[in-house]
């Protein structure tokens, strides 16, 4: 199966993938989103060359740039090729706001949150989360962009300087945390592996930030929230961050449709990106 690897470059993941491609027997192709061009001829299209679509990132663009760049992934999926994630999903999760919705309207516990565009707003949503919140890109990954503020003084200049350049203003109440989190990787209705990430000298637990890993083994009902929360956001392959609260509740507080496992697959001992592939494959009925 000849394989089209959209992303913003030949980084990590991608090479993985391309690696697991090959020892498989299959034949996958890098190509950056930020180049490609479309035909309305599906004999002549670009994408007509391959039999899947697997999608690594989302480039910076502008808004015109990533509309297209969906409606290629939207346009694929409609003529039948198999597109991981698939569009719709993407477009679910990348977006943290739409993300936390559709969890809240499943029934999953997340934690309090407060999306405004003004200042005024934000300040009063400040207030009613007791005043500790994390803020956070509305679009984002790997903890990049966050900060605590706990501060009325740095709430109000910080939220000021976002409503004046035109930012969305994405409030979380921060939840008291043993100072570790647990991620869990699903493929198909499974968890595959997952892993406990722990805070270094910083609240926040990625890796990319800091944080260490060690594998667990996952109880019945954290593998059945995970299971729960991709498929709230219409994700087969989803990387979902669960996060204990200090009463002993449990909240999803991330599903990315683009995950990673660099991290994930030593300290797990499983070849994610041939588990990736195999599905993929799998389901373009080879």
């Amino acid at each position: 199966m000849k394989i089209a690897i959209l992303s913003g470059g030949t980084g990590w993941h991608v090479q993985d993938i391309v690696r697991a491609a090959t020892e498989l027997g299959h034949h996958a192709t890098p190509l950056d989103f930020r180049a490609v061009s479309a035909s309305v001829n599906a004999a002549t299209d670009f994408l007509s060359k391959f039999n899947a679509v697997l999608v690594r990132t989302m480039p910076a663009g502008s808004l015109e740039q990533v509309v297209f760049r969906m409606d290629l992934l939207h346009e694929a999926a409609a003529r039948g090729m198999p597109v991981l994630n698939p569009p719709r999903a993407i477009e679910v999760c990348v977006d943290k706001y739409l993300t936390t919705a559709r969890l809240a309207r499943a029934g999953i516990a997340t934690p309090p949150t407060a999306v405004c565009q003004h200042s005024d707003d934000a300040m009063t949503a400040f207030a009613e989360l007791d005043c500790d919140v994390v803020l956070k890109p509305l679009f984002g990954s790997e903890g990049r962009g966050m900060c605590r503020i706990t501060d009325e003084e740095t709430a109000w200049r910080t939220f000021r300087v976002l409503e004046q350049t035109g930012q969305v203003i994405y409030l979380q109440q921060f939840v008291k945390h043993p100072g570790w989190d647990l991620r869990a990787f699903v493929i198909g209705g499974r968890v595959i592996a997952s892993m406990r990430r722990t805070a270094g000298n910083d609240w926040r637990t990625n890796v990319a930030q800091g944080g260490t890993t060690e594998r667990v083994v996952l109880s019945d009902s954290e593998v059945s929230l995970a299971l729960r929360a991709a498929e709230a956001v219409g994700c087969p392959v989803a990387g979902v961050d669960l996060l204990p609260g200090p009463n002993g509740e449990l909240f999803v507080i991330e599903v990315n449709a683009v995950p990673g496992w660099k991290a994930l697959a030593p300290t797990c001992d499983v070849d994610v990106a041939k588990e990736v592939v195999r599905f993929l494959t799998r389901e373009g009925g080879s």
